[in-house]
């Protein structure tokens, strides 16, 4: 796996699958990923596109899509998901109470070719997700609370990508660390220092004048 610094900001505050379109194209010279945010309304709070909308992004930009589903009952959506055109599909672990249908969900996603993520909340200890690491190619970490955009920065999360790339070597596997949410500049260097590969942006590069040279300043 390419393990260089990798940038994905979000489509989480942007509204409109219009929008969306309009400011993947801006960014598609300089970004690795969009991070496409699902929420459904019920597993957090906020709620914004489905499969559909997505499906319609991903005829529009050459970008990669990193799915991110923060939704209830992800396993009934998994197909759908897949098919709009997910590169990366990350599915939350506290949304699975049936933890043998999330290791069939992760090994169902890896067998389609594309990546299978897993994402954890602020408050879930790295080793919860342990048994699952060796059916994964993306670790998710949250560094805010799932939902909405804006939140500043959780500095425990520097420890957990720590803990996670100890985990890499301890127990032979691989994949890639990805965190999100309060990313800045500092931070992002910060958790390159510290081993992530991937970092998803929201708010700090879509809220900045010169979305590009905000991209460059991740890296």
């Amino acid at each position: 796996m390419d393990k260089t610094l990798k940038i994905a900001p979000s489509t989480d505050p942007i509204k409109s699958v219009h929008d969306i379109v309009k400011y993947a194209e801006s960014i598609k010279h300089v970004a690795d990923f969009l991070h496409c945010d699902i929420m459904d309304g019920e597993f957090v709070e906020n709620k914004t596109y489905s499969y559909t909308s997505l499906s319609l992004i991903n005829e529009k930009t050459l970008l990669p899509l990193d799915v991110h589903l923060m939704i209830k009952n992800p396993h009934k959506y998994i197909d759908k998901f897949l098919k709009a055109g997910a590169n990366i599909l990350t599915i939350h672990y506290e949304a699975y109470s049936d933890k043998k249908q999330l290791i069939n969900d992760l090994k169902y996603i890896g067998s389609t070719g594309t990546l299978a993520g897993l994402s954890i909340k602020p408050k879930t200890p790295i080793s919860e997700i342990i048994p699952y690491l060796s059916f994964l190619d993306v670790v998710l970490v949250m560094s805010v609370e799932p939902g909405k955009s804006g939140q500043p920065f959780i500095d425990d999360t520097y420890q957990k990508v720590v803990q996670l790339n100890k985990i890499k070597s301890d127990y032979d596997v691989d994949f890639l660390i990805e965190v999100d949410g309060g990313i800045n500049p500092t931070v992002s260097q910060n958790l390159k220092r510290y081993g992530a590969n991937i970092l998803v942006s929201g708010s700090y590069v879509y809220n900045s004048e010169n979305k590009q040279e905000a991209i460059k300043s991740l890296r």
